[in-house]
């Protein structure tokens, strides 16, 4: 502070002595104070006490001028321009000039006030001549050693700086007009760049660029009356085929500015850009060669964004004419509202853009103008409209589409996508021609990107079920289906090279998810496919994967209009399928239970032998789940098999739940024992003769602290063992008849699928089995009542099978927990009844007689215990004698 005391009170002396001194003794004076008060601000960080700033940044601006003047006056230009650069440059004996130079840097750098003070001192016009001198005469090669001079960098900074922070503001722009030298730096942009100094390019470019955002009506006036405009496309046109793209691409940037800047305070440089051809320039510079390799290119990207603004520009509002084609989604609303001022005004700025993506197959360009035009869809959503019912580019764009480049092609379906999506408008002409598209299939990668558009939009209403049956769309797809599902049937069993390959299943696959989606909740539409013949051909894309779910999704759909056929296709793929086919039966079973949701599928699913399919299944699986495992199991892996029983068994319950009919016809044909024998083949199950019966035993579990202790706990248990509680816990929520809920499936799904899925491949990596915690609570909490009998009289059966000989202690144990269980289950009077009234007693006790008549075996007592818990509710005494 002291320091700022010291200058202010030296500076005071100054002004009061320099009225009586000469002009050579004020300015040695002036520039004998500058050292020291440079010094102080380079100290201070910025931080400035000194009263009298303005004065200062006045009488050092007028001097900077002043020497500015002398340093030029009289010379020819090349002499001016190396004397300017003598006079700011710092490695000088005499520096005065780079003094003044870097005080007015500081001092621009202040508050407006001082700005202003500076500016009304001439040193705009000063600094304008100086550049014009930089930009327009490069340094030549000194005699002596033919190297360029080199440009001080610092003292240019300084220099552009200066002239940033004075043209900024309109006054500064103001100052411009006397000298008479702004209209001579433009012009020199488009006449001379490709001889002007490299160095002074980008740094005149920024000062133009201030120089237009502040314009004013006088400097509009001004660049109107020299023609500026006029001329400096004129010139630009000379170049525009000789110039590097790079370049060619500033100098029309800088021009195109002083365009868009001016328009909202005049149109008069616009008028004279359009009369003079200037669309035609952007056009012919646009599309000229090497312009492919300018990706990323800045000043490539500010000519696409102002002309994209340009299109905004105009004075009448364009009119929406309303013909809306209908039908339309509910939700749209076309109301045109007070214009939001960005509404397309300026067609012909507009149709540089069309033209330049028409005629254009440079990736980067299109991509550009399709963002462009959405960007103008984002502004206001009426520009859509405006421009489709003038110009047409998307529908003009449509016709030509195959042949961009691909990632041109995603882009503009993108596009047309949001058109729906995000206005929730229909273009049918547009759509229309994209069905054409797809139809003639010149390109099948655009094609494929066609079909995934309209598949995004179908799945977006279900108006697009009508609307594209009635275009012809889906017909147009059922029959490209049927040829592909000819060829499949045709190479069936054959190597056939490339078939199938590529492009050609993706089109396969995006066809039939569209099929799928037209017919989801349309019986109109699964009519059609039905009437076209189609059925015999769809089921055919059912053993690849890759089609699977679509095919499935469509074949649920006829099921809404014959549950009978639904369940024949599905069936027979069912039985048909081979042992390695695991995830087709695995699909196969989910889309079953889909279905058999409904009550009114439950006959056509008996009718169908549907029961014994299911069971057939798991006669299949015979030594699947046997440790080690053998032959193709051993490839599969123990898990997914449990997740194949898991989803056969829930098909099972979901057919019998709340069907006194299947129930019954699944009991009289003797299937319950059919599956008790089906799963006791699996291999996890004892099948070899008698087991060893212990004296006692050391602990008594539950079945549901079996569950936790297999489960959830570090106690070691054989595999075996985990399969085998596994499927009885399977057949626990059978009983109960909960095993098809989908909330017990989503739960199980997510442990079975997910959690067990890849334990094969990485057996030590993570959990062997999914936690059961959930599931043992479940089943205590849960109301026990038993709804299928039939399920006990299997648990019933396969109980004298949970032994393993090297496990004869713990088998026993989880044995006589299991009965246990049993006895849990039949503690209600309700589930006594029931037991009772499907005469499954004779079967229960046939299934353990052997068991019952030795005194010894453990399994005696709770047995025991549950026939006298049944002997209360028995109606037949003879089935208890």
């Amino acid at each position: 502070r002291l320091q700022w005391e010291t200058l202010a009170r030296q500076f005071v002396e100054y002004e009061q002595v320099a009225p009586f001194l000469i002009a050579e003794e004020q300015r040695r004076r002036l520039l004998d104070f500058l050292p020291s008060f440079l010094k102080a601000w380079e100290q201070s960080a910025g931080m400035i006490v000194f009263p009298n700033i303005q004065l200062l940044a006045s009488e050092v601006s007028k001097l900077l001028t002043k020497e500015i003047k002398k340093h030029l006056n009289g010379k020819p230009a090349e002499e001016a321009r190396l004397a300017l650069e003598q006079l700011l440059q710092q490695k000088r004996e005499v520096e005065d000039g780079h003094v003044l130079l870097k005080s007015v840097y500081f001092l621009s750098q202040t508050d407006s006030r001082t700005l202003w003070n500076i500016i009304g001192s001439g040193l705009p016009a000063a600094l304008m001549q100086c550049l014009y001198l930089f930009f327009t005469f490069p340094l030549k090669k000194s005699s002596d050693d033919g190297e360029t001079s080199e440009e001080d960098p610092q003292t240019q900074e300084m220099l552009v700086e200066i002239m940033h922070n004075i043209y900024k503001e309109e006054q500064g722009v103001e100052e411009l007009l006397a000298a008479d030298k702004l209209q001579s730096l433009i012009i020199a942009t488009a006449s001379l760049w490709d001889q002007c100094s490299p160095s002074w390019k980008v740094p005149t470019g920024c000062v133009l660029r201030t120089i237009s955002k502040a314009q004013t009506k006088n400097s509009i006036v001004y660049l109107q009356a020299v023609d500026c405009i006029k001329i400096a496309i004129q010139n630009l046109f000379k170049l525009a085929d000789t110039l590097p793209a790079h370049d060619i691409c500033e100098a029309v940037s800088i021009i195109l500015c002083f365009v868009k800047d001016s328009y909202p305070t005049s149109s008069a440089l616009l008028t004279e850009f359009e009369t003079n051809d200037g669309y035609q320039l952007l056009l012919k510079i646009l599309l000229r060669q090497g312009l492919q390799e300018q990706e990323g290119d800045p000043y490539l990207e500010d000519i696409l964004d102002m002309l994209t603004c340009l299109t905004t520009c105009g004075k009448t509002e364009l009119k929406v004419s309303g013909n809306i084609a209908h039908p339309q989604l509910p939700h749209f609303d076309f109301e045109p509202t007070q214009s939001s001022g960005m509404t397309v005004k300026n067609l012909q700025a507009f149709q540089v853009l069309q033209s330049v993506f028409q005629r254009s197959n440079d990736v980067h360009l299109c991509r550009r103008i399709l963002a462009a035009i959405g960007t103008i869809w984002a502004w206001d959503a009426v520009n859509f409209f405006l421009l489709e019912w003038t110009l047409q580019p998307i529908n003009q764009f449509t016709d030509i589409i195959h042949m961009k480049p691909h990632t041109v092609q995603v882009q503009f379906f993108k596009l047309v996508e949001s058109v729906v999506l995000d206005m929730s408008y229909i273009p049918h002409e547009i759509l229309k021609k994209i069905q054409y598209l797809v139809k003639e299939n010149v390109v099948p990668s655009c094609t494929l990107t066609a079909l995934r558009c309209l598949l995004n939009m179908t799945k977006k209403d279900l108006l697009f079920a009508d609307i594209f049956r009635d275009s012809g769309l889906l017909g147009l797809l059922l029959a490209l289906l049927r040829k592909q599902a000819k060829i499949l049937r045709k190479s069936a069993g054959t190597q056939v090279p490339g078939l199938e390959e590529g492009t050609e299943k993706e089109l396969n696959a995006v066809m039939l998810k569209i099929v799928a989606a037209l017919t989801v909740g349309s019986v109109r539409n699964t009519v059609v496919l039905k009437d076209y013949g189609m059925v015999p051909y769809i089921k055919i894309f059912l053993d690849d994967e890759c089609y699977r779910n679509a095919t499935l999704s469509i074949l649920e759909q006829l099921s809404v209009i014959n549950y009978e056929e639904y369940m024949s296709i599905v069936i027979g793929a069912l039985c048909s399928s081979t042992q390695g086919e695991l995830q087709l039966k695995l699909d196969l079973l989910k889309s079953l239970l889909r279905i058999l949701d409904s009550p009114k599928s439950h006959s056509a699913f008996r009718t169908c032998s549907g029961f014994n399919g299911l069971l057939s299944l798991l006669s299949d699986m015979e030594g699947a789940l046997q440790d080690p495992p053998s032959g193709l199991w051993a490839t599969v892996g123990h898990n997914c098999i449990l997740e194949l029983v898991f989803y056969t068994l829930q098909g099972i319950t979901a057919a019998l739940h709340l069907d006194p009919v299947n129930s019954n016809f699944f009991q009289r044909n003797g299937l319950f024992e059919k599956m008790a024998e089906d799963l006791g083949t699996l291999g996890c199950f004892w099948t070899q003769g008698e087991q060893q019966v212990l004296p006692g035993l050391e602990k008594a579990r539950t079945f549901a602290e079996f569950l936790d202790a297999a489960f959830c706990s570090s106690e070691p248990f054989p595999r075996w063992l985990k399969n085998c509680i596994w499927i009885l816990n399977f057949l626990d929520h059978m009983v109960k008849g909960t095993l098809h809920l989908k909330s017990y499936f989503k739960e199980i799904q997510t442990e079975v699928e997910e959690t067990l899925r890849n334990d094969w491949e990485e057996p030590q990596a993570q959990e062997e089995y999914p936690s059961y915690r959930s599931f043992s609570c479940r089943s205590e909490m849960r109301d026990t009542d038993i709804v299928h009998p039939g399920a006990v009289c299997v648990i019933v059966r396969l109980l004298p099978k949970l032994y393993s000989e090297g496990h004869s202690q713990l088998s026993q144990e989880i044995q006589c927990a299991v009965a246990d269980h049993i006895l849990s289950l039949v503690r209600s009077e309700k589930s006594r009844q029931v037991m009772c009234a499907s005469g499954l007693l004779s079967t229960i006790v046939t299934s353990c007689h052997n068991a019952l008549r030795r005194e010894s075996h453990p399994l005696h007592l709770p047995l025991t215990r549950v026939f006298e818990k049944l002997a209360s509710q028995a109606i037949e005494p003879d089935v208890l004698r």
